[in-house]
Order: structure tokens, then C-alpha cells, then sequence
């Protein structure tokens, strides 16, 4: 028997190393978004957790029990109600489309036809319509199926995220608990992989990620609940689904201001006018300023993600991992960019450094 060389050994061990490797990569695959917002989470609020810890006398169990019980209440909970929310919406959608396909469409309101440019064509189309129920029905149809659709999708798409979302914060409580051997043995294979400057690198990811989650994403959070405490003061319906519908597009610029804005202007067609200016106030004082005020004092020391690279972590994290994209893609984006200008500024440095030695003495 011709004995293996050593070389075909070191392939042959590499080789099987690469296919543990994915097959790890493939196993894990499915839980990557939950595993990653976890991390996160974690991450961000450690100090609260250490707090817990010496509170409770240093039991590590207890005190990350209480710390995810506590993130639970603060992530999922909200997101849990409104899913159910959603629900009812669409049970109330579907009698009240059945309500109108038996009684017959109501006369236009007389707001209708002094709407600027299309208010008397307006008028006069629903008035056919109501005089009309065949076509009436068929319009109608055309509204119905498209607007049930889309309800359906996006509770089907918020119940997944829900699930996940529950999932990264199941995940978290055992990183809380083994937080401290984990951020070793990632210190370690960072300063194995990128030598001395792996520990500025890992404080570039901690910074952006607190600044993102805090900035971005806590930001977001307030605006959806000053949104939110407007809508249900000012008697608008569905004040929570209008709250969250605030905290998805405070992600995208000028985003708020579309949704009270919007309620706004149903008030005043509503005819409640001091409710209409109230909802423009509060979005104008408190909502949006918000954003000018909280967002820019927390990401002092984070670079700043520009609007259009946080405008596709927004929908590209979507469309990557589902709901809980909304939190993770502006976050790895935001890591992504820091990255690139620590880079960016090293190799500046570099070279400003390399010019400005002295020639080797002839």
C-alpha cells in the first residue's frame, strides 16, 4: 500500500473542514435574521443587563431571565397586539364591504364635489354609481379583492416576523448568559484574522450598532408611540395600526409627516376641524421633531448612514429577512459603512504616513 503524502492529507482535512462548514452554514441558514437581531440586541443593551446582574448579586440565569423578559415586553409585546389588531381590522374590513354590498352605496358627502380640479366629476361618478348597483358591484369587487389581499399578506408577513422576532429575543437570553466567553472567543478570532487593529475594528461595530439601534431604531419607536398617543386622543380609528404604519416609514424620508399629514387632512374632510389642526400640531411639535431633535443627539458618536443607503437597509432587509429586516438591514448596512470608512481613513493615514518618512539613508 502507497502511504498518503502529507499534502493529500492537509487537502483532504481542509476538504472535510469546508463540508462541516457548510453543513453547519445550511443547518443554521434558516435562523440566520433571528440569530443576527439577537446579537444585536444583545449587544445594545448589555449595560442594562449588567445592571440586573450586580442588582440580583451576580446570578447570571436570573438576571438574563428578567433582561429578556424585559426586552420581550419592550419588542414583542407592542408588535403581538398589533398583529391582532391587524386581524380585527380585517374582519371589520370584510363586514363592512358585505354591510355596503347590501344596502347599496351612500350619496357623496357635499365636501365631495368642492374638491379643486376632479371634485365634480367625483361627485358626479359616485352619484351614477349609486343609482347604478350592478356597476356599483363590480367597482366595488375590484376594490375588494385587492384590498383583502393585501391585509392578508402583510398579517401573514408581520405574524412570520412576529415568530422570528420572538425567536432572536429566546436566543438572546442565552446570550446574555454567556455573553462574556462569547466576546472572547470573538475578540480572539478577530485578532487572528485582522492582527492589531481588530480591537478599533470591534469598536467601530459596537458604536454603530448602539448608535443604529438607539438612533435609528429607538428613535422610530418613540415617534410611532407620540404618533400613536395623538391618533387615540384626537378619536381617529385604528390609532395603533397608524402608529405602526409611523414607525415602518420613519425609516424613509420625510415618512411621519405622510401619516399624520394624512390623518390630518381626513379630519378636517371629516369636518372636525380643531381635531385636524390638533393631529397637525402634534405630528409638527412632538412626532417629527423628534427626528431632528433625539435621532441626530443619539448617533453623536456613530457615523451617520446616509439616507439612501438607510433607505435600502429599509427595504432590502425586507426583502432579505421578512419583518425583522426593518431592524436588521439598516443595522448591517450601517456596520458595512463604518467598516468602510475606518478602512477608507486607515488607508489614508497610511500612505500620509509612508510620504512623510525620510528616504533610507545611500
Amino acid at each position: 500500500m502507497i502511504p498518503l503524502g502529507k499534502p493529500i492529507e492537509q487537502i483532504l482535512g481542509i476538504g472535510a473542514l469546508l463540508l462541516l462548514s457548510i453543513g453547519c452554514a445550511i443547518v443554521l441558514w434558516p435562523f440566520l435574521s433571528a440569530l443576527l437581531w439577537a446579537a444585536v440586541i444583545c449587544y445594545s443593551t448589555w449595560p442594562i443587563y449588567t445592571w440586573f446582574e450586580r442588582t440580583l448579586g451576580g446570578h447570571r440565569g436570573l438576571a438574563a431571565a428578567l433582561m429578556t423578559l424585559s426586552v420581550a415586553l419592550v419588542l414583542v409585546a407592542p408588535f403581538a397586539i398589533m398583529v391582532a389588531t391587524l386581524a380585527d381590522s380585517i374582519s371589520s374590513l370584510i363586514t363592512a364591504a358585505t354591510r355596503v354590498l347590501d344596502q347599496g352605496p351612500p350619496a357623496p358627502p357635499h365636501w365631495v364635489a368642492g374638491l379643486p380640479v376632479v371634485g365634480e366629476s367625483l361627485a358626479a361618478y359616485w352619484e351614477r354609481l349609486a343609482h347604478n348597483a350592478p356597476a356599483f358591484m363590480i367597482e366595488l369587487k375590484k376594490l375588494i379583492g385587492p384590498a383583502t389581499d393585501i391585509a392578508v399578506a402583510s398579517g401573514a408577513v408581520l405574524g412570520v416576523g412576529l415568530l422570528e422576532l420572538g425567536l432572536s429575543v429566546f436566543i438572546a437570553y442565552f446570550f446574555y448568559r454567556h455573553g462574556r466567553q462569547m466576546a472572547a472567543y470573538v475578540r480572539g478570532s478577530a485578532e487572528r484574522i485582522a492582527g492589531p487593529r481588530a480591537r478599533r475594528l470591534l469598536t467601530v461595530v459596537g458604536v454603530t450598532v448602539q448608535g443604529v439601534v438607539y438612533g435609528l431604531i429607538g428613535t422610530a419607536l418613540v415617534q410611532a408611540l407620540l404618533a400613536g398617543i395623538g391618533f387615540w386622543i384626537a378619536g381617529v380609528p385604528q390609532a395603533l395600526l397608524l402608529g405602526f404604519l409611523t414607525f415602518v416609514l420613519s425609516f424613509v424620508p420625510a415618512g411621519p409627516p405622510l401619516v399624520w399629514g394624512s390623518v390630518a387632512l381626513w379630519l378636517f374632510a371629516q369636518g372636525a376641524v380643531w381635531w385636524g389642526i390638533f393631529v397637525a400640531a402634534w405630528g409638527l411639535l412632538l412626532v417629527s421633531s423628534i427626528d431632528n431633535v433625539l435621532r441626530p443627539y443619539l448617533l453623536t458618536k456613530s457615523n451617520s448612514l446616509p439616507v439612501v443607503l438607510g433607505l435600502f437597509g429599509f427595504l432590502g432587509g425586507i426583502l432579505a429577512f421578512g419583518f425583522i429586516g426593518v431592524f436588521l438591514g439598516p443595522t448591517l448596512l450601517a456596520v458595512g459603512y463604518s467598516l468602510f470608512l475606518e478602512w477608507h481613513a486607515a488607508e489614508v493615514k497610511d500612505r500620509r504616513h509612508s510620504k512623510s518618512e525620510p528616504p533610507d539613508a545611500a
